[in-house]
């Protein structure tokens, strides 16, 4: 047997190595794809949206009504949402005390006109006696006194009595307008003060639409201005003029109510949520830079988007600043100038210096059908089939 020679092995090992330095080396990266992407010019636009403030619907004057007599809730006749009219019941208190006071004062005017009536016959008894010269003028004057005296009793009498009846009706709580039951805050049992709120009313007639601005939207609202009021439910659009600006802000928001008086016969119902949109905060018809919120994409700690280089066909960051939103586009601060191309979709692929195409909507055309007559031997009456017409 022949021995392998020092020559051979080693070109034995050359050859083995090659063998497992190619199947141990790394394939080749696939080259990256060309993307295609959505592209849209940078031009100036006019701005559409303008300043809008959440609002709702009030009426203009609402009664808190309470008894003017102290009491025990016997009935309450109103409900939340109830209508109610003017003169109407809403609730009633334990009246038998102040009927008992009203009977007091009736006896004291009874009592008082006899008294009255006794003075009266006693001046006249004593004018016979003076005309006979059987007593003096000053006996008189002091029956004249005492019949002043007793009238004036009569008088206080008749008063008291009328104070009491008043109490006693009093006891029955009347609608003084008419209007809506917005809330009920007393029940039957209760025991309650003199003018303690019972039924609050918002009464028939115009309407308000409430909002609250911030302190730095103050300066531009002033009693008169326009405004748009747009319903929410029923994205109706209603004109109105700012009626009051509160001179104070809320202890609580720290923002500034507006009321602002609804004009035109249609009125939303009480409490709707609005859309409130003052003429005096708006921007409509300024000339901005706008982009639709696809193109934009958050990089680091700020914002920015993709520029297409049309001379190489690559894309570059560039970072931009938003100033706010108008409807479903972003309103571009600084960043961008017109005429550049910014990648409008596709923007969470890309990268820094890639090659893309800009994507064009190509239709495939399909082929047109035509009817054309199939002749049946059997029944002899011709079907039609579609069958695609060639060119």
């Amino acid at each position: 047997m022949k021995k392998p020679t020092v020559r051979s092995l080693s070109w034995s090992v050359i050859a083995i190595s090659s063998i497992l330095l190619a199947a141990c080396s790394r394939p080749e990266a696939p080259a990256e794809p060309v993307r295609a992407v959505k592209v849209i010019t940078v031009g100036a636009t006019s701005l559409q949206a303008m300043r809008e403030f959440s609002g709702e619907v009030k009426p203009r004057v609402e009664s808190r009504l309470g008894f003017r007599v102290a009491g025990k809730v016997t009935r309450r006749q109103a409900e939340v949402g109830q209508r109610v009219r003017a003169g109407q019941l809403l609730a009633q208190l334990d009246p038998q005390d102040y009927r008992l006071a009203a009977d007091a004062a009736r006896a004291q005017v009874a009592a008082a006109t006899t008294n009255r009536d006794l003075a009266a016959a006693d001046l006249k008894r004593y004018r016979t006696l003076k005309e006979q010269n059987f007593i003096s003028g000053a006996e008189v004057e002091r029956r004249e006194s005492a019949l002043k005296a007793a009238q004036a009793q009569l008088e206080q009498a008749q008063a008291q009595l009328s104070s009491q009846g008043n109490q006693a009706r009093y006891t029955d709580l009347l609608a003084d307008v008419s209007g809506v039951v917005t809330a009920v805050e007393a029940e039957p049992g209760q025991v309650v003060a003199a003018g303690t709120p019972i039924v609050r009313i918002a009464q028939d007639g115009p309407r308000d639409v409430v909002f609250a601005v911030p302190e730095d939207k103050m300066a531009l609202l002033q009693p008169g201005g326009l405004v748009q009021v747009k319903v929410w439910a029923g994205n109706a659009t209603l004109p109105g003029r700012i009626r009051e600006v509160a001179a104070s802000a809320d202890p609580v928001t720290r923002t500034y109510p507006v009321k602002v008086a609804l004009e035109g016969a249609t009125q939303p119902p009480l409490g709707a949520t609005v859309s409130v949109m003052p003429q005096a905060t708006g921007h409509a018809g300024q000339q901005v830079i706008k982009l639709p919120t696809s193109a934009l994409r958050q990089e680091g700690q700020g914002t920015a988007v993709w520029v297409l280089d049309k001379s190489t066909m690559t894309v570059r960051s560039q970072r931009v600043q938003v100033a706010t939103a108008d409807g479903n586009e972003a309103v571009i601060a600084s960043g961008l100038q017109p005429g550049m191309l910014v990648v409008s979709a596709g923007v969470h692929v890309l990268s820094p210096g890639q090659k893309v195409t800009i994507w064009q909507d190509k239709t495939a055309a399909v082929p047109p059908l035509a009817s054309q007559p199939v002749a049946v031997p059997k029944t002899g009456v011709a079907q039609t089939a579609n069958v695609p017409v060639t060119r």
